[in-house]
């Protein structure tokens, strides 16, 4: 069962980002990224996790209502492309690991820069 569940979620990760890229014309979304899907052992949910490049508050609000929005036709074009019974219902979540791992690597950097500093 853990298989097929790692299967269905690498699926749906997969069509649902050709289905951004192709289908979904909304300007809100050219800059999000679907980085994971998370089924529920009945398959009726799948939280899609989303990342996107920018760390502006508004950008990242207008995504959130654009991706709403196109909910129902990626819902639709997914049930096209899937040989599932039933279309999970969509839930967006914005993925915070990108925005963790960017704030780590500038400390990084700035360890790095500090050291340099005091050896010059």
């Amino acid at each position: 069962m853990k298989h097929r569940k790692g299967r269905v979620e690498g699926e749906i990760l997969r069509e649902l980002t050709k289905i951004i890229r192709k289908n979904i014309r909304d300007p809100r979304v050219s800059d999000v990224t679907f980085t994971a899907v998370e089924c529920s052992n009945d398959f009726s949910y799948a939280t899609v996790y989303y990342s996107l490049l920018t760390e502006d508050e508004q950008a990242q609000k207008e995504a959130e209502a654009g991706l709403e929005k196109a909910k129902g036709t990626m819902r639709h074009l997914l049930g096209q492309s899937l040989t599932m019974y039933k279309v999970p219902e969509l839930i967006f979540k914005r993925d915070q690991s990108v925005i963790y791992g960017s704030k780590i690597d500038r400390l990084l950097a700035d360890l790095k820069k500090q050291e340099q500093d005091r050896q010059n």
